[in-house]
Order: C-alpha cells, then sequence, then structure tokens
C-alpha cells in the first residue's frame, strides 16, 4: 500500500468520527499550551533577567583593579573604592605592560586602560561635578553604548573633547544660589551640551582650597585653578528618566586625557595617581581599570580566574550570570514538568481513542489482512492517524500558546512592568509540535500492535 493511501485511510477514519476526534484533539491541544505557556514563563524570567544584568554591564566584560590598590569600580551607579598599603601589592600596578600580557591571554577580545578623573564642570551660571573615564576608542562600541547624538570619542582626533551620559546635567547646580533645579523642581538645568560651551576644572583641589581655603590660620589663599574648554563629541542615548549604566558617566579618549592631565599638571601629582614616599610623582601614569571583553560569556571565569592567577582582582557578571541560570533552569523544569501532566492526560486519550477504533474497525482489519495487506501497514495506518491527532492538536496549541503569551505580556505591561513575563522562541513552537506528534504516535504504538496482531479470521468473523 503507497504512503497516500495510508495517509487518504487515516485521515478519512478520522473524519468518519468528528465528535471523538475533536475531544481528543481538545486534549492535546491543552497539554501543548499547558507546557509551551509553563516553559514560556521561565523563557521569560530568564530572558528580562539577562537583559536587566546587560543593562549594569556587558556579560562578556571583566574589570581589572589593583588586588587591595587604589581601584575603582561600579555596582549599578555606586563607586566602590578598596585600598591597601601593602608594599608588595602597591608595586602591582595597572600599566601598559599589564595591559599587553592580559592582551595575550586566550579568548581575550579586547583590552582597555580605563583612566578616571574628577572634575569640575561650568557652563554659564551652572556647576556640576563629576568622574571622567578615559578609554580607547575601540571600547565604547565593545561597551555597546547607545549613541544618542553626535558621535563617539574618534581615534587620532586632534583635540580632548568629552562624551556625557544623558542624566549627567542632573548634577549640576545653580552656583550663585546653590540649588538643583532637576532636584529641586524636576527640571533638567538650561544648558545644551552640544552646542553651549563647556569650561572643565581638573585641579579640583585648588579650586576648592581657593574657594574655602585650607584651614590654615594666616595662610595666603590659594590662587584659583586654571579652566579649561572642552567640547563635546556626543551623548548617551535617553532622555532625562532613560536610566542606563552610562547615564551619569563621562568618556573620552584616553591618550588624550593622558597628554592634557601631563600638560596641566606638569611635575605635579596628579590627583589620584600614586606618588612615591616623598611625595613625587611617578613618570608613568597608572590606570584606575581595565577593561576586558571576551570572546564568549562561557569564557569569562576562564578569563577571570587567570587575571585572578596573576595577582590583580578581576570582576564579572559571570558568577551572577550562571547562579540565575541554575535557577531560572529549575523553573524550566517544574513549570515544564506541570504542563507535562496535561500532556500526559491527553496521550491516555489518544490511546483509548485508537482502541475504541480498533475494536470499532475490526472487521476492516480482518478483511484487509485476507486482501494480503501488509502488516506493517496496517500498524503505520493506526500510526498516522495517532499523529494526525498529535499534529492538529499541536498546531491548536501552539495558536493558544501565543494567544495567552501575548495577553500575560500585556497584562504585566498595564501594570507598569516592562518585562517580558512570557517568551516563546522559534525553538520552543517548532519542538512543542515536533513532541506532540511524537507522543501521539508513542500512545498510538500499542493499539496499533493490537491491530497488527488481530487473528485475519477471528476479525472477519466479528459483528
Amino acid at each position: 500500500m503507497k504512503f497516500l493511501d495510508l495517509l487518504r485511510l487515516s485521515s478519512s477514519s478520522l473524519w468518519k468520527r468528528k465528535v471523538r476526534t475533536l475531544l481528543t484533539v481538545l486534549g492535546v491541544t491543552i497539554g501543548v499550551a499547558s507546557i509551551v505557556v509553563m516553559v514560556s514563563l521561565g523563557l521569560g524570567l530568564n530572558k528580562s533577567s539577562m537583559e536587566e544584568m546587560e543593562s549594569y554591564g556587558s556579560l562578556t566584560a571583566i574589570t581589572v583593579n589593583e588586588a587591595g590598590g587604589y581601584g575603582y569600580s561600579y555596582s549599578g551607579s555606586v563607586m566602590v573604592q578598596s585600598s591597601s598599603s601593602d608594599k608588595e601589592q602597591e608595586e602591582k600596578r595597572l600599566d601598559d605592560e599589564l595591559v599587553e600580557t592580559l592582551k595575550a591571554i586566550p579568548h581575550v577580545n579586547l583590552v582597555s586602560p580605563v583612566l578616571s578623573v574628577d572634575v569640575i564642570a561650568r557652563s554659564g551660571i551652572y556647576e556640576g561635578n563629576f568622574r571622567v573615564q578615559g578609554m580607547t576608542p575601540e571600547a565604547f562600541e565593545a561597551m555597546k553604548i547607545p549613541l544618542g547624538e553626535g558621535t563617539f570619542p574618534q581615534k587620532n582626533a586632534e583635540k580632548l573633547e568629552f562624551f556625557y551620559g544623558n542624566m549627567v546635567l542632573q548634577s549640576f547646580y545653580n552656583a550663585r544660589t546653590g540649588s538643583y533645579p532637576y532636584y529641586e523642581k524636576g527640571e533638567m538645568p538650561d544648558i545644551d551640551l552640544l552646542k553651549d560651551p563647556v569650561f572643565v576644572i581638573f585641579d579640583t583641589s585648588a579650586y576648592y582650597s581657593n574657594k574655602y581655603g585650607d584651614g590654615s590660620s594666616g595662610a595666603s589663599k590659594t590662587p584659583p585653578p586654571k579652566k579649561y574648554l572642552i567640547g563635546t563629541c556626543g551623548l548617551v542615548e535617553g532622555g532625562p528618566e532613560n536610566w542606563s549604566r552610562y547615564s551619569y558617566d563621562v568618556y573620552c579618549d584616553i591618550d588624550l586625557l593622558k597628554t592634557e592631565l601631563k600638560r596641566i599638571f606638569k611635575n605635579k601629582a596628579i590627583p589620584g595617581q600614586p606618588t612615591t614616599k616623598t611625595g613625587k610623582p611617578f613618570k608613568e601614569i597608572y590606570y584606575s581599570q581595565i577593561y576586558v571583553d571576551v570572546d564568549d560569556m562561557e569564557n569569562v571565569t576562564e578569563v577571570q580566574n587567570a587575571i585572578n592567577a596573576m595577582g590583580y582582582q578581576a570582576s564579572s557578571n559571570a558568577e551572577w550570570v550562571q547562579a540565575m541560570q541554575t535557577q531560572y533552569g529549575y523553573v524550566q523544569l517544574v513549570l515544564g514538568g506541570i504542563g507535562a501532566v496535561s500532556l500526559l492526560v491527553a496521550a491516555i486519550g489518544i490511546t483509548n481513542t485508537m482502541m475504541m477504533s480498533i475494536y470499532e474497525r475490526t472487521k476492516e482489519i480482518g478483511i484487509m489482512k485476507v486482501l494480503g495487506c501488509d502488516l506493517r501497514n496496517i500498524q503505520m495506518m493506526f500510526l498516522m492517524e495517532a499523529g494526525f491527532i498529535g499534529f492538529i492538536g499541536g498546531i491548536v496549541g501552539l495558536v493558544f500558546s501565543f494567544a495567552i503569551s501575548i495577553l500575560i505580556n500585556q497584562i504585566v505591561a498595564s501594570m507598569g512592568n516592562m518585562m517580558t513575563l512570557s517568551y516563546i522562541p522559534p525553538w520552543l513552537a517548532l519542538l512543542s509540535l515536533v513532541f506532540a506528534i511524537l507522543v501521539g504516535m508513542i500512545a498510538g504504538f500499542f493499539p496499533s500492535l493490537r491491530a497488527m496482531r488481530l487473528s485475519p479470521l477471528a476479525a472477519i468473523r466479528n459483528e
């Protein structure tokens, strides 16, 4: 018997028993929808948590600090500083030699030193304090900083320019009244960072000494430090309320920043830089951090351990990511198991339907055997019927699953939460359809064996 003949017989047999077939398909539909929706909840939670973690920094990024030395790291928007006076640790600085060493580690895509400097900026009547981070231009793309207006700091640029976060203006206050427009009135200062001139003071110690004095009675007043006009090359994407981990940061090209600092401070100690025992600055400028980008998230832990073994402090989101993925993996198993119960009940329904079909078609089966029909064809006919039920139930179940998923996400969004609670990737839809067909055929396997083993003469005599 040809395959098309088997297909025609199977479909016509199901069509003759519409109500029974419909009820069985309904069971499979509920089972498939239950599994898909349950698993989608786990996937949605995992997807939302990964997106949230990415907002705090790249999942393949490693931050290298001195092991107990003077280094800065950020947890959200909070700066954390660690320090130690251990002589051996002080000698392990973050320098250009270390940068080249880190580049040679397997799976490392990019290494960028980070030089952090606290500055004071003035524009018109407004004044603000923020931290400038100098990095290589290649690092800005690797960090996936969302670009709003302008450009990132360009390689081989002639002048030092700043790239501002979209919330930096919140830290500006009215220098005359001391009031913060944003925090007191909810209004951003009237400053256009791309057009208005911004003067920057790098020698913050001299500024505060000039403004408030150094506390020494009778001491001469410190002369005011120079202000430098620094242009703006671009802004981080987003408005004053669109927070990201880059919103409060200011970036620039690290080579131009080093050149500017050497020119401004000359032979004086640069703020934040270590000095010798006599208080003199080192000839080399040491870095506050080193940014390392790894080729794949699975290799982050390996690279991080290698850096820690070198005597430095390497941190990343790898441990957090692995813990979260393990947790949500268990959640998906539990939710999928709950949904699988419904499909198991549907499989029992398919088995019952196929057994009833065999009892009703015993004489038909006997005639087919007497006419010389291959036993495997008889078995295949019943397996195809069961597979049809699984296929139809799987298709309808997927339609319901997508509809329920959309409804869940809309309800969550209406509550003010923008997370994706239910997420159905293409592989889940395809896998669930294949699984429904397999469940149907497995459920119909034993009934098909019974049909194949029926005695032809006994089947023909059956009424």
